[in-house]
C-alpha cells in the first residue's frame, strides 16, 4: 500500500493556490458526476454572465465619470474646452471692497475681496492684432444678455452660417447675409468695446479683445463685481495673487 503524500499546511501554501483551490474542487467534482457537473456549469455561467453586467454597468455610469465640482466653496476644478479650466471660489466670511485683476501672462483672472483673493478662472484675452489694453480700468457697465454689434456671423435669411468669426469694421458682407452678434453673457464692460465675458476658451489668447471666462465663473464675477469695481490688467500678477491666497490660508 503506497503512503499518502503529506498534505501542504494551508499556511505554506501559494496565495494563487488558496484562491483557487474551490474551482479545482469544482472540477474535481464534476469530472466524478458528469451530469451534475453540466448543471453546476450551466449555473456557475449564468452567474458570472450577470456579475460581468453589473460591473460594466457601473463602470459606465457616466454621471460619476463626468461630474463636475461645485464652484461653490474651496473649489479646484480642471475641465472645460482644453483639459486645464481652473476655477476656485471661496468668499465665506471675507469681507472689503471687490477688485479683478487680470494676468495676461497667465491667462486669468482674480477677483479680490479688500487684500484676499476669493475667486481664480481662466480667461482667453485678445489674440494677436487684437490684443488686451493693459492699464487700470473699471466696471462701468453689466449686461447679462449682452450681444455684440461688431464680432458674430454673417448669416443668410434662414440663419445658416454664410461667414463665421467675423468683424463687420473689416470683413465685407456677402450678398444676401445679415450679421449676427457674437452673444457675450453676463458682459462686464471695462474699457471702450472691451469687457469680460462668457465664451470660449481654447487654451491660448483667441478673442477679439475681450476677455473670455468659464460660464460659471462669469457669473461669479458678474454677480460680485458692481459698476464702478476697479479692473487692472497687466502682464504678471499671478505672484502676487499666490501669496495672497498663501496668506488667506
Amino acid at each position: 500500500m503506497v503512503a499518502a503524500k503529506p498534505r501542504m499546511p494551508r499556511e505554506n501554501m501559494p496565495t494563487d493556490a488558496i484562491r483557487l483551490s474551490p474551482l479545482l474542487r469544482t472540477r474535481h467534482v464534476m469530472s466524478d458526476n458528469s451530469g451534475d457537473g453540466q448543471v453546476a456549469l450551466g449555473i456557475l455561467g449564468k452567474i458570472l454572465l450577470i456579475f460581468a453586467f453589473f460591473v460594466a454597468g457601473c463602470a459606465a455610469n457616466p454621471q460619476s465619470a463626468t461630474r463636475s465640482h461645485s464652484t461653490s466653496g474651496n473649489t479646484g476644478e480642471k475641465s472645460g474646452e482644453h483639459g486645464d479650466q481652473v476655477a476656485y471660489w471661496d468668499d465665506d466670511r471675507v469681507g472689503g471692497n471687490p477688485k479683478i485683476i487680470v494676468d495676461l501672462n497667465a491667462q486669468r483672472a482674480y477677483f479680490y475681496r479688500g487684500s484676499k483673493v476669493v475667486g481664480i478662472s481662466v480667461v482667453s484675452t485678445g489674440r494677436e492684432g487684437y490684443n488686451t489694453p493693459s492699464g487700470e480700468f473699471s466696471i462701468t457697465e453689466k449686461d447679462p444678455t449682452h450681444v455684440s454689434s461688431i464680432y458674430g456671423d454673417y448669416v443668410d435669411r434662414s440663419g445658416r452660417v454664410m461667414v463665421e468669426n467675423v468683424d463687420i469694421t473689416k470683413d465685407s458682407r456677402p450678398r444676401g447675409a445679415v450679421f449676427r452678434g457674437a452673444p457675450m453673457l453676463y458682459f462686464l464692460r471695462i474699457h471702450g468695446g472691451v469687457g469680460m465675458h462668457a465664451g470660449y476658451l481654447p487654451g491660448y489668447p483667441a478673442s477679439h479683445g475681450c476677455i473670455r471666462l468659464p460660464k460659471e465663473m462669469a457669473v461669479r464675477f458678474f454677480e460680485n463685481a458692481a459698476i464702478g469695481t476697479p479692473v487692472i490688467v497687466r502682464q504678471a500678477a499671478q505672484q502676487e495673487a499666490e501669496t495672497e491666497i498663501g496668506k488667506a490660508g
